[in-house]
């Protein structure tokens, strides 16, 4: 993950066991998208609402390249003995006062939430994944993973998950300043000196910028590999 998870806890207060959880369901979500940018935990227990107990609300709030944002929040779920589990506000004010008992701890909260919000990312994953396979010239192959840019370098995160070299002179159309973290690009892979280096890199879609072309027109991309072909 680029930067660090964020966890924020109101009205609970954090243990070694749930920490411990938040880590292995976090690791659960890096293998099924390692280049997540962010993510913001946070933990909530209302004190004495209704009269029915303290529920317990977690939310996710997750960001993925180039401009993707997953939010996913669930309330822990109450029973009572004449009606299924529910955890909106709305049936729980409909709720009879007697007979009601909280029935979910917070460990369990927590899973379901992280469950969520990974069937999310998969779908997620695969339609990038289907978008690339579908236009592999037209549409985002790699985003901008590191940056080091007074060193005139960095490093680019394919779908596939690796991890390409490229320097400054590979960008296309002078494009090296308006680069960012979760950029998305396109580029050619070659060998180089020090292994596999990406070349000819052009932005596709950065957030917030529309990058996309009135015309259609062949790419150096596509020329490089038309005389590849050649050779």
């Amino acid at each position: 993950m680029q930067i660090p998870p964020e966890i924020t806890y109101k009205g609970v207060g954090s243990t070694p066991e749930i920490n411990g959880l938040l880590q292995r369901q976090i690791a659960r979500l890096e293998k099924v998208c390692d280049y997540i940018v962010s993510l913001h935990i946070a933990i909530e227990q209302e004190q004495a609402r209704h009269q029915i107990g303290n529920p317990y609300r977690v939310r996710l709030d997750l960001r993925i390249p180039p401009n993707h944002e997953l939010v996913v929040k669930r309330n822990s779920i109450l029973h009572s003995d004449a009606k299924e589990p529910v955890e909106t506000d709305e049936e729980i004010l409909k709720m009879p006062q007697q007979g009601i008992r909280k029935d979910e701890p917070l460990p369990a909260v927590i899973r379901r939430t992280f469950d969520s919000a990974r069937r999310q990312l998969e779908k997620l994953v695969e339609r990038q994944r289907g978008e690339i396979k579908a236009h592999p010239l037209n549409q985002v192959n790699a985003f901008v993973d590191k940056l080091l840019r007074t060193d005139g370098y960095g490093f680019l995160r394919n779908i596939e998950g690796e991890q390409i070299y490229f320097h400054q002179n590979s960008m296309l159309h002078g494009d090296w300043e308006r680069l960012q973290i979760g950029t998305g690009v396109r580029y050619v892979a070659e060998q180089g000196e020090k292994g596999l280096q990406a070349t000819s890199v052009e932005i596709v879609n950065k957030p917030g910028v529309s990058e996309m072309h009135d015309e259609m027109h062949e790419l150096p991309v596509l020329a490089t590999l038309k005389k590849r072909k050649q050779q």
